[in-house]
């Protein structure tokens, strides 16, 4: 049993703790929500369909009204897939004292059916069967050729420089472009491309050639033996084009895989691509 002076002490001991731990609490003075972009709808007529941009802006944006930015253009660009840690790579890479590469304007194209935009048609039936929606890849392209990339060009101060970053499908999507449309952007990273679509038949066709400079980064993971073989081969199939004006780099991330690549592919095409701007 306590007695009264015990009491006494655990009494003052306990208000004593209380009163501590209350004056340790900090006063909010204020809240407010944290953003790093805008989302912004526009309507398509080459696609039908109402399609949302996620848009980074360089910190210096708004306080120079002269200055323009490269644009990277984002496929898998919703808010809950690769727009806000793509985001923070170029935020980071952009920094005055990093300077990995320039600061840029980040278009982030949200998905809608990426089976259906991502993909040409395919001729085998299991294809078909498992993507009943595929085969709308040349829309998609149309859309970023004569509406995405002109609104953006109109809506902000952009420069000539454009990059896609495209990974699985989206890989697919830009090795589409590349082959066929390379003049639309002037930087490809590919990473894990879905080369595998249509019995592999893009690795069949003859690039487009061009005469304008040109960087492709290529990567995969540990992803399997289609993946990895058909990484690789793009690579080579490139290589052995000997297109004039390109610097090509492949990289195999032997610690990632199909669903962790894309994060460090990023980074490390960033530091390739645009290595020059380092002091």
């Amino acid at each position: 049993m306590f007695n009264l002076k015990q009491v006494t002490i655990i009494l003052v001991l306990t208000l004593n703790t209380c009163v501590l731990f209350t004056q340790t609490l900090p006063l909010k003075i204020s809240e407010t929500d944290f953003t790093i972009g805008k989302s912004i709808k526009i309507k398509s007529e080459i696609l039908d369909e109402t399609r949302e941009l996620n848009i980074y802006l360089p910190l210096n944006y708004s306080d120079d009204s002269l200055k323009h930015y490269p644009v990277i253009y984002l496929i898998d660009g919703s808010k809950d897939e690769d727009f806000i840690h793509i985001s923070g790579i170029v935020q980071f890479g952009s920094f005055s004292w990093i300077q990995m590469i320039p600061e840029s304007i980040v278009v982030g194209i949200g998905n809608v059916d990426r089976k259906k935009d991502f993909t040409y048609p395919s001729q085998n039936k299991l294809d078909q069967k498992e993507f009943p929606t595929s085969g709308k890849s040349e829309n998609f392209i149309a859309f970023i050729q004569k509406e995405l990339q002109p609104f953006i060009d109109q809506t902000y101060r952009t420069a000539e420089l454009k990059t896609i970053i495209g990974q699985s499908l989206g890989g697919l999507l830009a090795t589409e472009i590349l082959f066929k449309f390379p003049n639309l952007f002037d930087n490809y990273i590919i990473v894990s491309p879905s080369l595998w679509w249509d019995d592999e038949k893009l690795l069949n066709e003859k690039p487009v050639t061009y005469n304008t400079k040109k960087s492709i980064y290529i990567a995969g993971g540990k992803e399997g033996e289609v993946m990895e073989r058909t990484t690789k081969a793009l690579h080579t199939k490139l290589k052995n084009s000997q297109q004039p004006n390109t610097s090509l780099f492949y990289s195999f991330l032997e610690d990632k895989t199909h669903g962790d690549a894309l994060h460090l592919a990023v980074y490390n095409a960033f530091e390739k691509i645009f290595k020059p701007i380092k002091k």
